[in-house]
């Protein structure tokens, strides 16, 4: 019995998994529905922008250098100090030119021989014309030579000691001390104490003492490619985000645009500065390197949509609105401005209404 019922339940199997397999292939041979997806129309604010690397500087930064040469003898700054227009920065030790100081000290010589000389006559008239045997004119002449000898004597000891020290004793003033023309912060000091310093004058730019800028005046200072030189206009307002405090935004307007470009690994660059407004206790260092979105257009509430969403055909563009669910219908769509992302749509579709995405070929996207 049991014999006879073995074959008979393997058959009932060997139907069954047959059965399934056709099943199973039918099922898979079966087209898959294709469910395609949507996305909204919204409402949003879209901004046409272009950006500037750049870094933030202070408007007028000051480089003081020295009024004579020598050798730094006291250096009273140190950078971050703020110092006020007329504080003493620096003191100089003034090495003597050899031929300068022999020449100064030959002139002081001489006018110390002529002084002594015009000296004695100088008396000699004066008992003269106290004797009756001397007229007015011929004295006062007398005179005006002794005043001009004297006056050459004190000019040549002045000059002798500006040689040798920087001081004068008739202005009272130290050519060797070294003052701030500006008030505000120092931003560098490039010399060290015992460093030699060169004057500025007409053949040399002179040695740099210090650099000083008044820290609560920036401005943006950034590049612009050509292509996009031509959107700018100053007054435009610039939101500007610094590397080193990324959670910060700062506001601004453009100030300045380059008439002229300048070249760069190929390509032409565009100078641009903007004022910008510093946020109370907030410091901000100079040479931050640092963005700016130059803001071209502004749209606060556009109807706009995804730009990956768009058909283009035959110099139009289309998208699908969804009519019913799954069911699309081709609209032409006008479009305005983008901000790479969304674009504003001023007429075909309006915000709430979803419409077909597409992928980057423009075919229909689904899962």
């Amino acid at each position: 019995m049991i014999r006879r019922a073995v074959p008979l339940v393997l058959s009932v199997l060997v139907l069954c998994a047959f059965a399934w397999t056709l099943i199973f292939l039918y099922k898979k041979s079966e087209a898959q529905p294709i469910v395609y997806q949507t996305g909204k129309v919204e409402e949003r604010e879209i901004v046409k922008k272009t950006v500037a690397p750049g870094a933030l500087v202070p408007r007028r930064e000051v480089v003081i250098k020295p009024r004579v040469s020598g050798v730094i003898e006291k250096l009273v700054i140190e950078p971050g100090q703020y110092v006020k227009a007329g504080a003493e920065l620096a003191r100089i030790k003034i090495i003597p030119n050899v031929v300068s100081l022999n020449q100064a000290e030959a002139n002081l010589r001489a006018a110390r021989i002529s002084f002594e000389t015009t000296s004695s006559e100088m008396a000699r008239f004066e008992k003269l014309k106290a004797q009756g045997l001397l007229s007015e004119a011929e004295f006062v002449q007398q005179e005006l030579a002794f005043k001009l000898r004297r006056q050459e004597l004190e000019a040549a000891e002045n000059n002798l000691q500006l040689v040798r020290s920087g001081a004068s004793k008739r202005s009272g003033q130290a050519s060797n001390i070294v003052t701030s023309t500006v008030e505000g912060m120092v931003l560098e000091v490039p010399v060290r104490e015992g460093a030699s310093v060169i004057e500025a004058n007409n053949f040399n730019e002179g040695t740099t003492i210090a650099a000083i800028a008044n820290m609560n005046d920036m401005i943006f200072q950034g590049k612009v490619d050509e292509s996009e030189v031509g959107k700018l206009r100053a007054g435009m307002p610039v939101s500007i985000t610094i590397g080193a405090l990324s959670e910060e935004r700062f506001d601004g307007e453009l100030e300045y645009i380059a008439p002229k470009g300048t070249a760069k690994e190929g390509t032409i660059e565009f100078e641009v500065r903007a004022k910008v407004t510093l946020k109370p206790g907030l410091f901000v260092r100079a040479n931050y390197s640092a963005n700016a979105d130059i803001i071209l257009e502004k749209r606060p509430k556009a109807v706009a949509i995804n730009e990956a969403w768009l058909l283009r055909s035959e110099g139009k563009t289309y998208v699908e609105v969804e009519t019913a669910p799954q069911r699309f219908e081709k609209r032409p769509v006008t479009l305005g401005i983008s901000d790479g992302i969304w674009v504003e749509v001023t007429s075909g579709v309006s915000a709430g209404q979803r419409v077909k995405q597409q992928d980057q070929s423009g075919t229909p996207g689904g899962k």
